[in-house]
């Protein structure tokens, strides 16, 4: 990571998704008018005690010591999060006083067009620092913003090409719309600083930071705007990556990010909860929040996940859905507790806890690096039966890995337990105990790779 491969192949793929990212214009008519969900009286409370013991203790393995890495290099990047930065961010998305989607186009310091536009030029200061990485671009859609209305929308992407051939593209995305009360009007107070003033900020400091390198996989930065109303930006957006046959690793939806406080007064500080659609053993959504849990466990990250058995909070919905409907893998970050009710005027700044944000942005970073340029997954793994009794788990070596980390989801678990690992073959009686198997290959970084598919050992 951080050099950029010069070849003939790699310039080729970096030409081609260029090229396919600058055909950009979407217009689209089909939305219907919004029907706004109902909001709970009080925001559901996150449920704690979902994790387990990870480390399987596995009688008769002798697990090598694996050689220690040549280099960390994902704490330097985690370093250059600014919680300074990160706030400042957030306390001008305030300051436009509205970000609704029927608010001014072109006032400025005013409305959404004015929160449109410092979008962009923050992309566009990223984009002049990186050395040719990053594109932008706006994605725009017509989207109803009351019943007897509708205007232009633009989704704002920053991307930066792939290097490797068949990696794929992530997506991270926020909302940077809100809305006030009444929900349909474009002029009332509608701050926004939690939602989702956190999750862009956020997105921001992750484009500053990864703009500055090249990755295997593709990654793609999109403020989605009209997410408030049906999430007509992200299914706009989700529909053009389906037509241009993108091949989506996964996306990770930030959306409320900043806050520690429930509406008693109590605080939780050690989470973010990581909601998915399900079932929970089939679903590629949900295995990519057990996915981000496993990351985040094994790079000892402060704050932890919290996966949830649901797509979202009772009656509510966010951006990953659009992609999860399409059959991509997504997933949202929210904090564990909630304080502020959707379309509260009194969403403001300082309800904003800079440290929490900082260390959920940090972790979101960590994620998103490793499923972009960790060590691509191992292929053709088979559970084989012995000769004598049991299993005998083997797959093909990955060139730069110095390690493997094998993931076993016990059945109906939302996480994955593990058994580190430095050959290519174990043999194990206790593989049948699993719902599912799969494994990451660790590089000589110290970055872990995105997981295989898993396999039923049954």
């Amino acid at each position: 990571m951080g050099k950029k491969l010069r070849h003939f192949k790699a310039a080729a793929i970096a030409t081609g998704f260029l090229t396919l990212l600058l055909a950009c214009n979407l217009g689209t008519s089909s939305n219907a008018p919004p029907t706004l969900a109902p909001l709970p009286t009080i925001t559901p409370q996150a449920t704690l005690g979902y994790a387990a013991v990870r480390p399987v203790e596995a009688a008769g393995i002798v697990v090598a010591t694996p050689p220690a890495p040549r280099e960390d290099a994902l704490r330097p990047l985690l370093q250059q999060v600014e919680a300074d930065r990160l706030m400042s961010h957030v306390r001008s998305l305030q300051d436009f006083h509205t970000r609704h989607i029927a608010s001014a186009q072109d006032a400025a310091g005013y409305g959404i067009g004015a929160a449109r536009r410092y979008i962009r030029n923050q992309l566009e200061i990223f984009r002049g620092a990186s050395d040719g990485n990053l594109t932008v671009f706006e994605n725009r859609f017509e989207a109803y913003t009351t019943s007897d209305g509708s205007s232009t929308q633009h989704n704002i992407v920053g991307a930066i090409s792939g290097s490797a051939l068949n990696a794929g593209t992530l997506i991270i995305g926020a909302h940077y719309d809100s809305v006030g009360t009444p929900l349909n009007s474009g002029t009332v107070a509608a701050p926004g600083a939690n939602d989702n003033g956190s999750g862009v900020a956020a997105l921001l400091e992750l484009a500053r930071i990864l703009s500055k390198s090249q990755y295997k996989a593709a990654v793609m930065f999109v403020f989605f705007s009209a997410e408030e109303f049906n999430r007509q930006g992200s299914i706009a957006f989700a529909n053009w990556v389906r037509e241009r046959d993108i091949e989506v690793l996964g996306m990770i939806n930030i959306d409320t990010i900043g806050n520690v406080h429930n509406f008693l007064g109590n605080s939780e500080t050690r989470y973010l909860r990581v909601f998915s659609a399900g079932p929970n053993a089939t679903s590629n959504s949900r295995k990519l929040a057990r996915e981000a849990d496993f990351l985040r466990y094994n790079y000892a990250l402060d704050l932890e996940l919290q996966v949830q058995d649901a797509i979202d909070r009772e009656n509510r919905y966010g951006d990953h859905f659009s992609f999860s409907d399409l059959g991509y893998p997504a997933i949202r970050f929210i904090n564990a507790y909630e304080e502020k009710r959707n379309a509260d005027p009194t969403d403001t700044i300082e309800f904003i806890e800079p440290e929490y944000l900082r260390r959920a942005t940090e972790t979101t970073l960590a994620i998103a690096v490793s499923l972009a340029d960790g060590p691509r997954p191992p292929a053709n793994i088979v559970l084989r039966d012995r000769a004598d009794s049991g299993k005998e788990l083997v797959w093909e070596p990955v060139a730069d890995a110095l390690r493997y980390i094998i993931a076993l989801r016990p059945a109906n678990s939302l996480i994955y337990q593990q058994l580190p690992y430095v050959e290519t073959k174990l043999a194990w009686d206790g593989f049948s105990d699993y719902a599912g198997i799969a494994i990451a290959a660790v590089d000589g970084r110290g970055f872990i790779g995105p997981l295989s598919e898993e396999i039923s050992p049954n």
